[in-house]
């Protein structure tokens, strides 16, 4: 159970069953047994538009469409331009797109290839924020990004979650420290469950998970790679 305003973090290796929470979240499938509710409601007793337009789903893969900037953060919502270029100035993007040819009205070409990865996750914060969602679930994942945009990416984060209810697929512990809650699944089942610090400190599978990854970090950096900025 999510609490209103709080957030919480879905951690576990690949198939741990992370994907198949979100999916029965936004209904691509439904549940077998038992229910999911959004504000005490059956899902399933929601009409599929307005239950998914509650919902905003930040993939780590961002898809761009054609057509401006702005209207790739609008998604065809009636979101004034104020609230548009409110959102993007909160998520850091405003002074990438003001240096634009034509600001938010430059075209964005072929699914946004000539943006950065980093450039096109903060667009889709952007696009998040700017329709306000009761729940925003979030795919998080920073690879690929250089130090400077990570922590435009992370600052981003931040404010995305503050006082908003979200359910976070965590690839990297170091950025979800901050979180209300963390659920450690492990074969489609929640073993663990706490803060980062309690998890950690019950030495399990959460612990073992953070050493791993915190050893794999440090094999970068003894090869010369450039180690990703924590949380």
């Amino acid at each position: 159970m999510v609490e209103p305003g709080k957030s919480v973090a879905l951690v576990g290796a690949t198939g741990a069953g992370k994907t198949s929470i979100i999916s029965l979240l936004m209904r691509f499938y439904d549940v077998q047994e038992g229910r999911v509710t959004l504000d005490g409601v059956d899902i399933r007793e929601l009409a599929t538009e307005e239950l998914r337009s509650s919902l905003a789903l930040v993939l780590q893969d961002v898809h761009l469409f054609s057509g401006t900037i702005a209207s790739n953060i609008r998604l065809g919502s009636p979101i004034p331009d104020e609230r548009v270029r409110e959102a993007a100035r909160t998520v850091h993007v405003h002074r990438f797109i003001e240096a634009l040819p034509e600001g938010y009205a430059t075209e964005v070409k072929e699914r946004g290839s000539t943006l950065s990865v980093g450039q096109k996750q903060l667009l889709s914060f952007a696009r998040a924020l700017a329709h306000d969602p009761r729940v925003l679930i979030l795919d998080e994942a920073t690879s690929s990004v250089d130090t400077e945009t990570e922590q435009l990416i992370q600052d981003a984060l931040r404010v995305l979650l503050r006082g908003r209810t979200a359910i976070v697929i965590a690839h990297r512990l170091s950025t979800i420290q901050n979180v209300d809650e963390i659920l450690v699944l492990h074969k489609g089942r929640i073993r663990e469950r706490g803060t980062h610090q309690e998890l950690l400190l019950r030495r399990g599978i959460y612990w073992r998970l953070y050493q791993l990854q915190y050893k794999d970090q440090e094999v970068r950096l003894a090869g010369g790679a450039e180690a990703p900025a924590t949380a």
